[in-house]
């Protein structure tokens, strides 16, 4: 027995005394060093990226919020303070509830089990009419910002005819229908051509410039995981870029490196943009135009940026769309943001914006097929044959490209020039207002169809939003800084003037007596500001995404 235990206990001595030499041993030391080497590296990345991209002041406001998110997370975990805040969630939920479903009148008749009989075709256009006609915001009387980008009744009704032509197609067989391919790769080409795009540029539809964008970074990815062998994909964006981006990078698992902007121009500083870029950087990219100030970002400076590291740029151009390509042959200033600058290898343009083609239809563009091939998701060993779609959905509503394709080819480039000229001419009326009161400003140098503007203290910008609505007016509240923004439309042009007419006497109503102020948006973003924990106000936006799934 005593032998048996003997041998186990010898070789764990001997291991023992092994680990013991290695512990003493010259080439411990040298892991140590390398792994404390390895440690330095990934604390100074950390820091170069907070400090010199960021800058020192930014640093110390995030420390700070760190420290204050970490704090009040702790806290929530107390019984006390969870019920406090779930009281008051509950409440925000309440009043979002009833500010939705009141829209909807009192006589709603709902439908939450298939009904046991069929109804009429009258008896559903009865219904339909009645959903149409819920009390809502009037968008056709040029008072509501973006959202309704309208092309006149003669276009709409031609869409509709489009669709009905086309409703039960799909661009997945084009076997079966060989018109819908044709007008998908004739929409494609009108567009690239629109952009200048090189003969060998390509590009793909989808359903909305979110997925453009998102199908861009996906390319970007599997390009230079490729291509670079790079593992650790990292995507470096203004921190005005829109939120598709940051989308992306939660569902493709890239990292999200925001550069700040020129607190003036609104554009990305350039001197932290090129500090940001690393060996495992796919791409950068830039907006003409961002959706919350309307201002283009310096294209050309980026093209060289990009080029010089040899990564990917992409321009968002999802909201400047059918308008910067028009503004130089309408005579208005504009900026190089196109194919024509060099080291642009990606463009996305929203038809279904100032293009006025139908809900859910945008374009992704690429200089080249050797990029394109990586948005596409391929599947050769499936059991139920070879796979291939060119984005992310597999089935796609032909409806939708007929529709496109009818926009496009209707308006023609004298139709999108005139259409240009009518809403930054609209935009430049309100522009010209703003820049007339004392106690306001824009944000930036708009160059399209948005406007952004702030107010001086005492006055709330938020306040005066909330006054405007009173009259009818439908702004986007913006944040950090606070302002308001404007997507002038086609239906603004004639609402323009008594929109700045309305501006200027709401403003001096506020001066006149600030105890007017409303203080509801500056509450709700004044409270959003306040709270160090985010998550909390993601919990208020998940619950009203939720409201929007009740019936």
């Amino acid at each position: 027995m005593a032998n048996e235990l003997s041998k186990p206990m010898a070789t764990v001595s001997q291991v023992y005394r092994t680990l013991e030499t290695l512990l003493d041993g010259k080439r411990l030391n040298i892991v140590k060093n390398v792994i404390f080497i390895l440690v330095l590296l990934n604390y100074w990345s950390f820091l170069y990226r907070k400090v010199l991209v960021g800058g020192p002041i930014r640093a110390i406001q995030d420390l700070q919020t760190y420290v204050k998110r970490v704090f009040f997370k702790q806290l929530r975990r107390l019984p006390s303070v969870q019920a406090k805040i779930d009281a008051e969630l509950s409440k925000t939920l309440k009043d979002m509830e009833h500010s939705i479903l009141s829209r909807e009148g009192d006589n709603v008749v709902q439908n939450v089990t298939l009904p046991k009989h069929g109804l009429s075709a009258d008896e559903v256009l009865d219904h339909l009419k009645g959903f149409q006609e819920m009390r809502a915001l009037d968008w056709e009387g040029g008072k509501v910002s973006g959202t309704v980008y309208h092309g006149g009744e003669d276009l709409t009704n031609l869409l509709a005819e489009a669709y009905r032509m086309y409703a039960i197609s799909n661009p997945l067989h084009p076997e079966v229908f060989p018109g819908v391919r044709r007008m998908e790769a004739e929409s494609v080409a009108m567009v690239l051509n629109m952009y200048n795009a090189p003969p060998e540029g390509c590009g793909t539809m989808t359903s909305g410039g979110t997925e453009s964008i998102i199908m861009a970074c996906k390319a970007y990815r599997d390009m230079y995981k490729d291509l670079k062998g790079i593992r650790y994909p990292e995507i470096v964006v203004p921190e005005t870029i829109h939120a598709a981006f940051m989308k992306a990078s939660g569902y493709f698992n890239i990292k999200l490196i925001l550069v700040p902007v020129d607190p003036v121009t609104c554009q990305v500083d350039l001197r932290k943009m090129a500090r940001a870029i690393t060996s495992n950087t796919i791409m950068i990219a830039g907006s003409a135009i961002n959706f919350p100030h309307g201002t283009a970002d310096d294209i050309v400076s980026l093209g060289k940026l990009a080029k010089k590291h040899n990564i990917g740029l992409h321009v968002d151009c999802c909201l400047g769309s059918f308008i910067m390509p028009f503004l130089e042959k309408a005579g208005l200033p504009t900026v190089p943001f196109d194919f024509r600058v060099e080291g642009v290898t990606s463009i996305s343009c929203d038809t279904h914006k100032y293009g006025f083609a139908p809900k859910g239809s945008s374009i992704v563009m690429y200089r080249n097929k050797k990029i394109r091939k990586y948005q596409y998701f391929l599947c050769s060993d499936w059991t139920g044959g070879i796979y291939a779609s060119p984005s992310i959905a597999g089935s796609r509503p032909g409806a939708l490209i007929a529709g496109c394709w009818a926009a496009l080819i209707k308006m023609g480039q004298d139709g999108y020039l005139e259409s240009c000229k009518s809403i930054v001419g609209a935009r430049q009326v309100i522009e010209d207002m703003v820049r007339s009161i004392p106690q306001l400003h824009v944000v930036g140098k708009p160059v399209a169809s948005v406007i952004a503007f702030g107010a001086a203290d005492p006055l709330n910008i938020y306040d005066i939003g909330d006054m405007l609505s009173e009259r009818g007016w439908n702004l986007s509240p913006l944040q950090n800084p606070a302002a308001l923004h404007i997507s002038v439309t086609l239906l603004w042009v004639p609402s323009a003037q008594q929109f700045a007419q309305d501006l200027k006497e709401v403003v001096a109503e506020l001066v006149a007596d600030p105890s007017k102020a409303r203080n509801k948006t500056a509450a709700i973003y004044g409270t959003a500001a306040s709270i160090p924990d985010k998550t909390v106000v993601e919990d208020v936006a998940a619950g009203f995404v939720d409201l929007l799934y009740k019936a």
